[in-house]
């Protein structure tokens, strides 16, 4: 039984039905066998006939204005999920539903043919277990349940000198509004592209043990790529360039850095350049030569750190660049 969806009673019973919002009320035409008025509110049964509850299977759930659908099926932590939102067959949805998982809005975008898409970041600071998926639309709520499974990542430990480099406001604020940014246009098309050559050194969501305390709020937050002080670097997917960041302007920590805006509060971060050949503003392509690999900043070694954002939160960029999200 859906709690809160209306339920159609077999017509030889006479019973007609009224929704009333989250009330669903059913009227006894004859008035000779069921009391008059039964009601059925936020989980709680206000009146209930027996009978209902042992032949429940002969009850129909009226067809659901919205089909929701969450990919992928199985979800870590670290992953992006998709919300799929469409009407069912026959039906239309122009306004756009609302998403909520676990109280939070998550921001939704058409993609044409009464299809909506919401992406949804999780973490490794997050606790795994199930989430609740709340969505809205042509006057009809649909309230599920979302299961996050748990994820190790590995360790490892650093021990620093005092004096060490420190980051800095600027650099800071600026990558903060990078990853606040949910630009409404749709850049990227498809699956991602690896943005350098050479293997992957430092995977995504390893935690760290600084001069043996453990950082409860860190996590590496995207993919270091070695490769040589020059390697070209190009951007993953289309983008528009939203941050330019120089050590010498005060990216200590970032060093030379590349911010682009995919949209739709999707975007990507390229670390430690040894060249920057964009400016803030331009619109660039898959694939295009951005910049060069480098030793830029706090960085022991010539490579390249890639990260990438989905509504404000680092995500694991491998799902990105084998599958791709719509």
């Amino acid at each position: 039984m859906v709690i809160g969806s209306a339920l159609r009673l077999p017509a030889q019973w006479g019973v007609s039905q009224w929704n009333f919002g989250a009330h669903i009320c059913y009227i006894d035409k004859k008035m000779n066998s069921y009391p008059a008025i039964m009601m059925l509110s936020s989980l709680k049964l206000t009146w209930l006939p027996a009978i209902l509850l042992m032949f429940s299977p002969v009850l129909t759930t009226v067809a659901t204005a919205l089909q929701v659908t969450v990919r992928p099926e199985r979800v870590n932590l670290g992953d992006t999920l998709k919300i799929l939102v469409e009407p069912e067959p026959g039906e239309t949805l122009t306004e756009a539903p609302t998403v909520k998982v676990a109280g939070e809005s998550v921001p939704v975008f058409a993609l044409g043919n009464h299809r909506w898409r919401a992406l949804v970041p999780t973490t490794p600071l997050e606790q795994h277990g199930r989430r609740s998926l709340v969505v809205t639309g042509n006057n009809t709520t649909r309230n599920m349940l979302v299961w996050v499974g748990d994820r190790r990542f590995p360790t490892q430990s650093i021990w620093l000198r005092e004096g060490g480099p420190q980051g800095t406001d600027h650099e800071f604020d600026r990558m903060d509004a990078l990853r606040a940014m949910v630009t409404p246009q749709k850049f990227w098309n498809g699956t991602f592209r690896r943005p350098t050559s050479g293997p992957v050194t430092t995977g995504y969501g390893i935690r760290r043990y600084y001069n043996g305390v453990f950082a409860n709020d860190y996590y590496h937050r995207g993919l270091d790529y070695a490769a040589p002080t020059g390697t070209p670097v190009i951007a993953a997917a289309a983008g528009r360039v939203a941050v330019v960041g120089r050590e010498s302007d005060g990216f200590l920590i970032h060093g030379n850095t590349i911010g682009l805006d995919h949209g739709q509060g999707v975007t990507t971060v390229y670390l430690h350049l040894s060249r920057i050949d964009v400016r803030e503003g331009d619109m660039v392509q898959a694939g295009q030569v951005i910049g060069a690999v480098g030793n830029t900043g706090a960085s022991t070694g010539p490579h390249l750190h890639w990260g990438l954002n989905v509504n404000g939160k680092n995500v694991d960029p491998q799902p990105w660049l084998s599958g791709g999200f719509e």
